[in-house]
């Protein structure tokens, strides 16, 4: 399975990151220690919610639409995020 999710900074709720992985688990650890430079300054950060997609194609498509202006809006409206 591949992993669309967003996270949450613990200490500044309005930064959101959304990412794409097969092992979600390991994803937000590499979050919160810092192994990911586009998330280290805002670290720590909560899971909000991920959707699973049966192959990495659909799942890499979904997290370039949730990046966009209309999919900003599509989370705020569906995710609250």
């Amino acid at each position: 399975m591949h992993y669309v999710y967003i996270i949450e900074s613990v200490h500044a709720p309005a930064e959101k990151y959304v990412g794409c992985t097969h092992d979600l688990k390991r994803r937000l650890h590499d979050h919160n220690t810092g192994k990911s430079p586009h998330t280290a300054k805002n670290r720590p950060w909560n899971l909000v919610c991920y959707h699973a997609f049966p192959d990495e194609r659909r799942a890499l498509a979904f997290e370039k639409y949730l990046k966009t202006g209309s999919g900003h809006e599509f989370r705020r409206r569906h995710f609250g995020v």
